[in-house]
């Protein structure tokens, strides 16, 4: 039997992110190839956290910056190692490389951070996002852990573009895996409450996520004030997990504006609401929210940065709109024109099953490491970068230098 591994920035919570929702996709895909899984993350598990063990998984515990888990993966010799984020890869590739060098190494990125971290630092600064800032240090960062991996996930085609188009990142290096969903069956259509049983708008999304904490702020200063005094009977219903007390702050009854915390049951929360509302100023990949709310039948009111790489050529289940202005104008008209409302929904369900369906990109990952693992060894001999950067002679110059220098300091003060 061929073995996984695992290596979790942290344990998946399909309830609180679309992270673990997706990590979980990956793991169903390698199960039902009859691949063994062992999950391993040095962070610490919270009460929201999956229980691996009852899908069969093994756990383990693992420690940054410590040998023990050279002794770990030497005696596990996994046939794929899988690193969730490049963080993951840039504190564990190179142990993962020297103990076992014949493991294929993917890399989910979940999303591009690089691209995330410079769209956030743009908004900070109040001027148009640029090519300045998405070179950043952090895409050297990330794009370093691409080249030093076979494989790396991407959940956007956007992102895969970008790639390609601003960093020349060999396309055979990447794989497009979005959502990996069942889609939407006619008969769960015809369960959901319909227009006139829905009320109020609703937001949802991980609060330690910076974006969705800023989307929020955008609705409380900017948004809300607008839509509430043309709708006066709605109300805005926030969702998340780990909403801090600078998230509780902003809980204002008086002005309809009501932070909920953490939804143990999303699609109930979903099925309630006339209307998805994500005016996202900043981020990166997929966003879970909008597949949350087509699976139950709510359109989405969405800016730019939240519909990005989730519709393709296909007509959005609502609208896209970034001039607040008209944003509001275009929700008022979604919440009220009953007509309007289920075209957008049909349409919502008609992504979710051309654009993310489950057997087509399950199919599509298992080829693709078949592929590169029966030619492995021409795959990494034409991945020269990839090489070079994994080459000691890239850091050994400065620790070294770093080390005489600290050893001069030393023989100077004796």
């Amino acid at each position: 039997m061929k073995h996984v591994l695992i290596i979790g920035f942290v344990w998946p919570e399909p309830k609180s992110s679309a992270a673990g929702s997706r990590m979980l996709q990956l793991i169903n895909t390698f199960q039902l190839q009859n691949y063994h899984i062992t999950f391993s993350s040095p962070s610490s598990k919270s009460n929201q956290a999956s229980d691996l063990k009852s899908l069969d998984i093994e756990e383990q515990v693992i420690a940054l910056n410590d040998s023990s888990f050279d002794d770990f993966i030497t005696k596990l010799q996994p046939d794929i190692v899988i690193f969730d984020r490049f963080m993951m890869e840039e504190q564990f590739g190179w142990r993962v490389t020297a103990c076992c060098p014949n493991a294929l190494k993917i890399l989910d990125t979940e999303d591009l951070h690089a691209l995330r971290k410079g769209r956030q630092q743009a908004y900070k600064d109040q001027v148009e996002f640029n090519d300045t800032y998405l070179f950043n240090d952090v895409a050297k960062r990330e794009i370093a852990s691409i080249y030093r991996c076979d494989i790396s996930l991407m959940i956007s085609e956007v992102e895969i573009e970008l790639l390609t188009q601003k960093f020349n990142v060999p396309s055979n290096l990447l794989l497009y895996v979005p959502f990996m969903l069942d889609g939407s069956l006619e008969a769960h259509q015809n369960k959901l409450p319909a227009f006139n049983e829905r009320q109020h708008i609703v937001t949802i999304g991980n609060f330690l996520h910076e974006p969705n904490y800023q989307s929020v702020l955008y609705l409380k200063q900017t948004l809300w004030p607008l839509i509430k005094a043309q709708l006066p009977n709605a109300e805005l219903h926030i969702y998340g997990a780990y909403a801090s007390q600078k998230v509780t702050q902003l809980h204002q009854p008086k002005d309809r504006f009501f932070i909920k915390g953490f939804a143990e049951d999303v699609n109930a929360v979903m099925q309630q609401a006339k209307i998805c509302i994500a005016p996202l100023v900043f981020g990166a990949g997929l966003k879970g929210k909008l597949v949350d709310a087509m699976a139950n039948g709510t359109p989405c009111a969405m800016s730019s940065i939240a519909a990005e790489g989730m519709f393709g050529a296909m007509i959005p289940n609502g609208f896209i709109e970034d001039d607040p202005d008209i944003f509001v104008e275009n929700i008022v008209d979604l919440y009220q024109n009953e007509a309007y409302w289920n075209e957008k929904q049909q349409l919502g369900y008609q992504v979710l099953n051309l654009r993310f369906n489950k057997l087509y990109f399950q199919q599509q990952f298992i080829d693709r490491i078949k592929a590169v693992t029966s030619t492995l060894a021409a795959h990494r001999l034409y991945n020269f970068t990839g090489s070079m950067l994994q080459h000691h002679s890239m850091q050994s110059t400065k620790f070294m230098s770093r080390w005489i220098e600290e050893k001069n300091k030393h023989i100077s003060n004796i």
